[in-house]
């Protein structure tokens, strides 16, 4: 019997002959062996059809496989299930005195899903999610483990793989002593005149939001670690009031502001671990571009203002170090990010999107795996050059295609 579930939207419905949550790898094993065509559904934080099996297939979730988080404090390392979360994995390495490098905005998504798809937090000298990973753990077609670390030559293939090798049962991440965040937030940054590498470069991580009904930027979040210096900010005005990404929206569920020190996993995020989102009245795109096209970026969308803003709640201008997984949106450069939040309308988002990708076309943009974009297959291909070595890969753990749907088979087409 075909069923049906959605993303943490509501925006995608997944249609599969079945949605299955294995208890214990060796039954997810058995599963991948005997199944014809699989994905597997993370924590739902897509916003595109990237996990969708189709209508013969079967869409896997690991939500049921045991909480996996084995810190080995000598070595700084974790190795974490494929199911697990990142406020889970943050609070079981923080007790052992240790770190994660960074966190996304928001620390409710699953570690394996976000590195797979290109998933980041902020700072210019931060790379993304994917960039701590040492090793990952690989269920492929056959039912077989396959393990892969760096220092393998698939290695650069094999942690952003958007799904297409197999089944990630687990990941080695390197870790770091554990460290204390302070976020100094600010308000109306001018666009006119912007340093934008002094800027970036003022914390350990910066955001920059604006709704674009005027140039410039409504807000700005440093997130200082205590161990480097206070940054001077002289280009804004310090936030009287506690405040939310988005404009109206009350900040009791944000991670603690005003500079107020913190461990690390309670400040880089955005959002508290202990506020639990539910369906998301909102659909997402992002665009990640060399970080040398910030400003021409900035103008770029401040001139079709009138188009963005009336389908948008926020705009977040985050950067990215230059990343070595093949098929990252990082891959070899530095890397400017621009991520929209919309409303909740397709029909009215969509032209909007594919406008906004016009505007930053000749500034060689490659969009989030999982946000909602146009861009056609034939274009992203000539933006990775690395993508024949990644189809290489894929045929080789997945000869078969078990793992390809069409979002896959679109973009992976010779």
């Amino acid at each position: 019997m075909t069923r049906t579930v959605t993303n943490w939207a509501g925006n995608i419905t997944y249609t599969a002959k079945e949605v299955v949550r294995p208890g214990s790898v060796a039954a997810l094993r058995t599963l991948v062996a005997d199944s014809t065509r699989v994905r597997v559904l993370g924590s739902g934080h897509s916003f595109n059809e990237i996990a969708d099996p189709g209508a013969g297939g079967t869409l896997l979730s690991l939500d049921a496989l045991p909480v996996e988080a084995d810190v080995d404090t000598a070595a700084r390392t974790v190795r974490v299930g494929g199911g697990v979360r990142y406020a889970e994995l943050a609070r079981r390495v923080h007790v052992h005195g240790l770190a994660l490098p960074n966190m996304a905005s928001l620390p409710h998504i699953s570690v394996a899903g976000s590195v797979a798809t290109g998933t980041h937090g902020s700072g210019v000298g931060n790379g993304p999610l994917a960039a701590p990973v040492r090793e990952v753990e690989i269920v492929t077609a056959d039912g077989s483990t396959v393990v892969i670390g760096r220092g393998d030559a698939r290695f650069g293939g094999a942690v952003t793989s958007l799904g297409a090798l197999g089944v990630v049962t687990a990941l080695t991440l390197d870790l770091e002593p554990a460290y204390e965040v302070e976020q100094h937030l600010f308000t109306e940054l001018p666009l006119k005149g912007l340093d934008f590498e002094t800027v970036a470069a003022a914390a350990y991580s910066v955001s920059l939001f604006t709704d674009w009904r005027d140039p410039g930027f409504r807000q700005v979040w440093l997130k200082r670690r205590t161990d480097q210096p206070l940054p001077a900010f002289p280009w804004a005005v310090p936030a009287k009031v506690a405040l939310h990404p988005v404009p109206g929206m009350p900040a009791e569920n944000c991670t603690e502001q005003f500079g107020v020190p913190g461990p690390w996993h309670e400040r880089l995020p955005h959002f508290r671990a202990e506020f639990t989102p539910s369906s998301g009245a909102e659909l997402q795109s992002e665009y990640l571009l060399p970080r040398r096209y910030a400003l021409d970026a900035l103008h770029a969308l401040d001139g079709i203002r009138d188009t963005v803003a009336p389908v948008l709640q926020t705009c977040e201008i985050r950067t990215v170090a230059a990343d070595e997984q093949w098929l990252s949106p990082s891959y070899g450069r530095d890397t400017v990010a621009a991520h929209f939040t919309w409303i909740e309308d397709t029909a009215a988002v969509l032209p909007v999107v594919r406008r906004l990708e016009e505007a930053l076309a000749d500034l060689d943009p490659r969009p989030h795996w999982g946000k909602v974009f146009t861009t056609p297959s034939a274009v992203l291909r000539d933006r990775y050059p690395r993508l024949d070595d990644f189809r290489a890969l894929a045929r080789e753990l997945d000869p078969t295609g078990k793992f390809t749907n069409a979002f896959l088979a679109d973009l992976l087409a010779p």
